[in-house]
């Protein structure tokens, strides 16, 4: 985040980090979408506690500058320009600007890395802007990197191929603001060990002597530590499951601030005072403090030189006196150069909250790290010091048994810095806020979504905590332009995508005055050929003090209207934006716009496999098939088609793994990071770009067989409680009949049974298990036995009898006699019938080799012979699983003649419901026949497309008769 200090301004007009997902979410990039872009009323946020200051709503007002993937795409970073302008990043390379009445322009495009949560991240704007017209960028140039995921064991040369870097770089904009490209002078590199997750870090700023600030995170893999720290020295291992190297290592530029000093010609001098003098052995003088695990966010005070930054911290649930503490996270004020103490303590940085040195992947544990003291970097990967600085203590910790302010409210943890407003009484700005913020911290939460100004007392500590109000969903960046307007930019609610919630916001201070109007504008369609019909909406706007309004359209060819809802017919190819400005009776405006695109059409993906809500575990390998569609384009490349795998966390998520292919199967690892406290799930990422350079994205949640009750998405009657003895430290209780719980999505089609761990001290009950609706159809029930006590766990079991086909919301209901609470619920899991890696959706069958199990030719008569060949997507190789039937083409796979020998033939038969057609999905993950007790097996054990499939006695072993289910 950055802004640029400007001495008059006249004119008046305009983070993450990741979210809650339900169901299917669907966006084409000019796909129809509602844009807002002017004044929406602040909503007073949770009663702020007795030693906050009330903040009102009805001095700021919320102005949207844009909104929707057109504009903002997938959002990273802001800066604010002199004229107010904002720069914002996109992770796909892509550099915005939106002018301050609300018009966003594309400024260029850099050629990015994206495995995982690289790309394009932060943006600055030089000291100099004014004369210079030069900016900065933090981006993961391409380079040679293979594509695919790094080989987590192997030899240094095997991972060499992954060694990249991420790019501090200096561009100048033109006179009309477009990315001179060909200006690019690179600043800096540092190391990233790719095809990996996680931790980028990469946000930017300056300090009032022109000092550039930059934040780099640990680069390294959380997911097979237990959610400890990532200290693995096995010598074969994958470099990036060793945060030693990097936050731990003070010859390496990760896990730092970096603080340096950018010379005229691109180059860099290093300003005294960082934490290594240059010339020290072992160190790079860039680093100005060190120890952080994904400072993401940060800020720097030009008042008074202090660093603010949020730190994102690990997933453990429960201290282990063997590993490490609880995981927490941490707002940090850097007040001069030091040490912060990841990856061998963290928080206070004390021996209660310092790690166990460790012999992964086991154990055993050995001695604590000396944070206090100065750790000692043992690892065969550092290159710099053996004995670090003693580490300091964060200035806010939450979460964890460190506890979380009261003012925080609960959640997940995120915290995404944020900048320190400074009241400046001769800035003719109208809009910047009063002086009673000045000085304040002004720290945001990407999962909690809020935001806090938070008072700094005279020694340094945190002060009143207040809450400032706003309308939105996760903040990823934050800061204060030269207007004295703060703003902000939301994430939306997509999973490394932008979404139709995605948006830039500014917030003016009014004192109660006449607020200006707001804009909505939405089109349908937004792309296609010409001649292109399209229907303009106003829909949404309105004048928050209440008076009439009147509009204006201005279509971006020339022509107008001043209706409310028009129709605007395009008859030329291009990309017209389509702007909407609405006047209230005291003359002041606001103004919206949205862009058509005409001579292209947005592609239509669509994920055949796996069904949105299926039920997954984690370690499945899971096949997927996706279809895509495009006028444009006509065939489908399908190497240009992509498919990822996103893990889920509370309201954000780790990109892990993608596979390019209409087809294939992704394997969701077995998290080793997160305990069972966490609420993590699979989500399944299609995208496509076409030709004309429009990009669709569709989703699908899965549902993980095994889950905790306290993560339900809605509820009724219900309180979460503090358990030791459950398993995520939380139970559903104050359980009354008819409370209920729910969950979505989830598509229960081949659950045959399901488990809940359970406790009651009071009269016990029933657990219900129904689909729709808290009143719908009874699937399941079990019931739950008095156990004696709430901390007395039982495990009860139910059968699932006649699920819906599709994909709906799971209700857990409670129903029981007595007075009082009727029992605790822990946690639940469905079992499908049987194994298969999956199983009850609709897409590829994936056998032998990865091919496909499909039927020769695409034929429909009776009698036609399955067999195995390359996944293409065909509808040939298209089954639908419906309990024990596996249906394609209109028919079922079927026994010939109802045959019980080996060899007999398998094949394609009109639908009838007889044994020769049931095959049942075993825990080895072959498919039986119960009639015959024998299984379908690809015959002569090859691979070769076309080799037929026949009944064979079933061998556990044998990796031709291994099918993977939609």
């Amino acid at each position: 985040m950055s802004s640029t200090e400007v001495p008059h301004w006249t004119d008046r007009g305009h983070g993450a980090a990741r979210r809650r997902w339900f169901g299917r979410r669907r966006w084409a990039t000019g796909a129809a979408v509602l844009l807002t872009a002017t004044a929406v009323p602040a909503v007073l946020g949770p009663t702020a506690p007795a030693a906050a200051h009330p903040i009102s709503a009805a001095d700021f007002q919320q102005v949207t500058l844009a909104r929707g993937v057109a504009e903002v795409g997938e959002p990273m970073t802001i800066a604010v320009l002199p004229d107010r302008s904002v720069l914002h990043t996109a992770r796909n390379g892509t550099l915005r600007r939106t002018d301050a009445a609300g018009n966003t322009a594309v400024l260029g495009t850099l050629p990015v890395y994206t495995h995982d949560e690289e790309g394009l991240q932060g943006v600055g704007v030089d000291p100099g802007f004014a004369s210079n017209r030069q900016i900065y960028l933090y981006y993961a140039p391409p380079l040679s990197t293979p594509g695919g995921d790094a080989p987590a064991n192997g030899t240094a040369a095997q991972f060499a191929p992954f060694a990249g870097v991420n790019r501090l770089a200096r561009f100048t904009l033109n006179a009309d603001f477009t990315l001179n490209t060909g200006s690019q002078v690179t600043v800096l590199d540092v190391p990233a060990d790719r095809g990996m997750c996680c931790h980028v870090g990469g946000d930017i700023d300056f300090d009032a002597a022109g000092n550039l600030y930059l934040s780099t995170g640990d680069d390294s893999n959380p997911f097979e530590s237990a959610g400890y720290a990532p200290i693995d020295e096995r010598t074969n291992r994958y470099p990036a499951y060793d945060a030693q190297r990097s936050a731990g290592n003070t010859n390496d530029l990760r896990g730092k601030i970096l603080r340096i000093k950018v010379n005229a010609n691109g180059t860099y001098s290093v300003p005294g005072g960082n934490l290594f003098a240059p010339g020290t052995a072992g160190t790079r003088p860039e680093i100005y403090a060190m120890g952080f695990r994904n400072p993401f966010r940060m800020s720097v005070d030009k008042a008074t030189g202090h660093v603010y930054v949020g730190d994102y911290g690990p997933d453990a649930g429960t201290t282990n006196a063997n590993r490490g503490p609880s995981g927490q996270v941490e707002f940090n004020r850097i007040t001069s150069p030091g040490n912060y103490g990841w990856p061998y303590c963290t928080g206070t940085n004390t021996s209660t909250e310092t790690y166990n040195e460790w012999t992964f992947p086991d154990g055993p544990g050995a001695a604590k790290y000396n944070c206090t003291g100065g750790p000692t970097n043992n690892s065969f990967r550092n290159t710099g010091q053996g004995t670090l600085p003693a580490a300091r203590p964060a200035w806010i910790r939450y979460a964890g048994d460190a506890g979380t302010p009261t003012e925080f409210g609960g959640g997940s943890e995120s915290p995404m810095g944020g900048p320190v407003y400074r009241y400046n009484a001769s800035n003719p700005s109208p809009t910047k806020f009063p002086a009673s913020f000045d000085g304040q911290f002004f720290a945001t939460e990407f999962g909690r979504g809020w935001i806090k100004p938070i008072h700094v007392n005279a020694d340094g500590s945190r002060g009143a905590i207040d809450t400032f109000p706003w309308v939105g969903k996760q903040v990823m960046d934050s800061a204060f332009g030269p207007d004295g307007s703060y703003y902000v930019l939301d994430y939306g609610t997509g999973y490394f995508n932008g979404d139709a919630n995605s948006a830039l916001y500014r917030f003016d201070y009014v004192g109660g005055g006449n607020r200006a109007p707001i804009a909505v504008a939405s089109a349908n369609p937004t792309s296609g050929t010409a001649p292109l019909t399209v229907t303009f909406s106003s829909a949404g706007s309105a004048d928050p003090d209440g008076g009439a309004l009147t509009y204006s359209w201005a279509f971006g060819d020339g022509t107008t209207s001043t209706a409310a809802n028009p129709t605007k017919t395009y008859t030329a190819n291009g990309n017209y934006t389509a702007t909407l400005t609405v006047r209230d009776p005291a003359g002041a405006t606001g103004t919206a716009s949205v862009t058509v695109g005409v001579g292209n059409t947005a592609p239509t993906v669509t994920i055949v496999a796996p069904a949105s809500g299926q039920l997954v575990a984690f370690g499945d390998a899971v096949p997927f098939q996706i279809t895509v569609t495009d006028p444009e384009d006509g065939t489908i490349a399908c190497s240009r088609v992509k498919m990822t795998y996103v893990l889920g966390h509370d309201t954000h998520g780790h990109q892990i793994t993608s596979a390019n292919g209409c087809s294939g199967t992704l394997t969701i690892p077995v998290d080793g990071e997160h305990d069972d406290a966490a609420n993590i799930f699979p989500i399944f990422d299609a995208e496509y770009t076409d030709n004309g350079g429009l990009t669709t994205h569709t989703q699908h949640i899965l549902a993980p067989k095994h889950r905790q009750a306290e993560h339900y998405g809605t509820s009724s009657g219900v309180a979460k409680f503090s358990k030791a003895g459950a398993e995520g430290g939380q139970t559903v209780g104050e359980i009354n009949n008819g409370d209920w719980i729910a969950f979505q999505p989830y598509r229960l089609n081949n659950a045959t049974s399901f488990t809940a761990r359970a406790s009651s001290a009071g009269a016990g009950g029933t657990l219900q298990v129904r689909t729709g609706s808290a009143t719908g159809t009874v699937i399941g029930t079990a019931t739950v036995p008095v156990t004696g006590s709430w901390d007395t766990f039982t495990t009860v079991t139910g059968s699932i009898a006649n699920p819906p086909a599709g994909t709906t919301t799971l209700y857990l209901t409670f129903a029981g006699t007595g007075t009082g609470a009727l029992y605790d619920l822990d946690a639940f899991t469905f079992v499908t019938g049987g194994g298969g890696g999956g199983g009850g959706g609709t897409g590829p069958i994936v056998g032998l080799a990865g091919k496909c199990l499909e039927i020769d030719g695409g034929a429909t008569a009776d009698g036609s012979q399955a067999q195995i060949s390359t996944c293409t997507g065909t509808p040939r190789q298209t089954w639908t699983v419906t309990g024990q039937t596996l249906r394609t083409l209109g028919k079922c796979l079927d026994i010939s003649g109802a045959g019980t020998v080996n060899g007999t033939k398998i094949q394609l038969w009109t639908c009838n419901g007889t044994a020769a057609q049931n095959w049942a999905p075993q825990a080895d993950g072959s498919l039986r026949n119960p009639a015959s007790a024998k299984c379908l097996d690809v015959s002569n054990n090859s691979s070769t497309d076309g080799q037929d499939v026949h009944l064979w006695d079933c061998i556990s072993t044998a990796a031709n008769q291994k099918w993977t289910l939609p």
